[in-house]
C-alpha cells in the first residue's frame, strides 16, 4: 500500500493516512475484504508511531471504511459511497460558509462571489 506522508502539510499524519486509505477504497484500489497492513507494519513502513496508525485505523473503522478483528487484522468493509459523498458535501458547505462570511466582510456581492466560484470550479 503506497501512502505518502508529508511533514510539510499542516494536516496531522493520522488524517493523511485516513484520507489516502479512503481514496484507495473509493477508487477501487482497495476492495471489500482486502486486508490492510497491521498497525505495527504500517507504522514501520511509514516510520511513524504505532499510536498514530492506531488512531487512523480507529477513525477509518468509526467512519465505516474498515472493520477490525482481534487476532486477524483490519479489512476493507463494504462501502456506502453515498455516505462518503455526504461527508464531502458537509466539508464543502463549511468551506463555502467561511468564504461567504469573508466575502460579506470585504463587501463582495453575491454576484461577484458566484462569478468567482464559477471561475474556480472551471466554468466560464
Amino acid at each position: 500500500m503506497d501512502i505518502i506522508i508529508s511533514n510539510a502539510s499542516g494536516e496531522p499524519i493520522y488524517s493523511q493516512i485516513v484520507s489516502q486509505i479512503k481514496t484507495m477504497i473509493l477508487d477501487g484500489r482497495l476492495n471489500e475484504g482486502d486486508p490492510l497492513p497491521s498497525m505495527r507494519n504500517l507504522a514501520m513502513q511509514l516510520r511513524i508511531s504505532v499510536i498514530t496508525t492506531k488512531r487512523a485505523y480507529e477513525e477509518l473503522e468509526r467512519d465505516g471504511f474498515i472493520e477490525s478483528f482481534t487476532g486477524k487484522g483490519s479489512f476493507v468493509k463494504a462501502q456506502n459511497k453515498e455516505l462518503y459523498r455526504e461527508e464531502q458535501l458537509k466539508k464543502i458547505e463549511e468551506l463555502l460558509t467561511a468564504a461567504g462570511e469573508k466575502a460579506r466582510h470585504c463587501g463582495v456581492s453575491l454576484e461577484e462571489l458566484t462569478e468567482m466560484l464559477g471561475l474556480v470550479y472551471g466554468g466560464e
